[in-house]
């Protein structure tokens, strides 16, 4: 590859809503980001079940994790096709490519193949989590990156967080590391904050390094209480969550959990936010929708509470992911953090959606170049460490 790693990237994102994947295809700079194309692939029905199965031991299940990583590369094999597709780049291009590369070892021009050919230089792939332990030293991602470099024909970067956990870190959140490279102001103090199934924050003030952590539950449990109660995937808009009433003890309950109040470093998954403890603090009597407001309330509260402990009160607040659609919760937020100002990173030129996919392409060209990928402000880390593996 060009040795200033500046070209096209693809990445891939399967968060833990376990809904499907994001994929991009962007121009990446060292300090520019041009999506060129998105798409996204729903999870078929029952893969999300299949998965959250193995969250606790179960019968031969390193069998069915290893049969699961296949079937969920497939997948991402297939949004990358689409993906091509919608940019007008065909398959058969791209093997070209490889063959030549192979034949004429000579890196190409950024973006460009020889004979003016489009190149991909990787595609950044996170693989779905269905297990994150970093006190016990390991984090889980499925996937087969050697299967999807095979299928593709295209460079995978992947296993992105186990570098960091073997440094001593919490191998989460990375994307603070481009959120400084995308968002960050000269003057403006503005936090990032990404609300996928867990939501995370980084802090970037004009006057400090970046910092981040992760601040608790996003939209897991919304969503899982919203799709107990009527079949749907998500509230849309938040608009169930707004007919209810917030049960203050419920919410009490919920906020006395000990990772609210533990200082960062620090990461979160379902390990501790899940459906079985909420319904041990579930009173008789609270209606549905009831809890559903507490809970979007428990996201907004314990989100904004962490950015004043830890970070100050930001004058914006740039919003991306899945939450960012929930205007309810939105509205939350800004009441919650006054003055601040409340955005999605559509104002700043990447869409909620694709923020977390437009990461981990800029973590696999970070990788290629030989560059860190983590902050060990965020991560716990020892120090800044070069993440992923390379399936040429």
């Amino acid at each position: 590859m060009n040795t200033t790693g500046t070209g096209l990237y693809i990445g891939l994102m399967s968060g833990t809503s376990m809904d499907g994947v994001d994929a991009v295809l962007v121009d990446v700079g060292p300090s520019a980001f041009k999506l060129i194309a998105t798409h996204y692939l729903p999870y078929p029905q029952g893969l999300a079940e299949r998965l959250l199965a193995l969250q606790t031991p179960g019968e031969n299940e390193l069998h069915v994790a290893a049969q699961l990583g296949i079937e969920v590369t497939r997948l991402y094999d297939q949004a990358v096709k689409c993906l091509l597709e919608k940019a007008g780049i065909s398959a058969e291009s791209i093997h070209s490519e490889r063959a030549l590369a192979r034949e004429q070892p000579s890196p190409p021009s950024p973006g460009r193949g020889r004979g003016g050919r489009l190149s991909i230089l990787a595609i950044g792939c996170h693989g779905q989590t269905v297990r994150h332990n970093p006190k016990a030293g390991y984090t889980l991602q499925l996937g087969n990156p050697a299967l999807l470099a095979e299928l593709s024909g295209i460079r995978v970067v992947a296993d992105f967080r186990s570098r960091d956990i073997a440094a001593g870190g919490e191998g989460a959140p990375l994307v603070p590391a481009f959120h400084d490279a995308a968002f960050r102001s000269p003057t403006a103090h503005r936090v990032a904050l990404n609300i996928g199934g867990f939501a995370n924050v980084t802090d970037l003030n004009p006057h400090s390094a970046t910092t981040g952590f992760d601040t608790g539950p996003g939209n897991i449990l919304l969503d899982a209480w919203v799709r107990r109660h009527s079949g749907r995937a998500f509230d849309e808009g938040g608009a169930w969550a707004a007919q209810g009433r917030v049960h203050q003890p419920l919410l009490d309950a919920l906020l006395g959990h000990p990772y609210f109040s533990s200082a960062p470093p620090k990461s979160c998954g379902r390990e501790q936010f899940n459906l079985d403890w909420l319904e041990s603090h579930l009173l008789a009597g609270i209606a549905p929708a009831d809890v559903q407001a507490t809970l979007l309330e428990l996201t907004a509260s314990s989100i904004a509470s962490a950015i004043r402990r830890w970070l100050g009160v930001p004058d914006e607040l740039i919003v991306c992911g899945g939450g960012a659609h929930n205007q309810t919760l939105l509205e939350r937020l800004g009441a919650c953090l006054p003055p601040t100002r409340v955005l999605t990173s559509d104002a700043l030129g990447i869409g909620a959606d694709w923020v977390e996919a437009v990461a981990f392409a800029w973590l696999a060209r970070q990788t290629l170049l030989g560059l860190p990928g983590n902050l060990p402000a965020v991560t716990g880390s020892r120090g800044a460490r070069v993440l992923g593996a390379i399936y040429p």
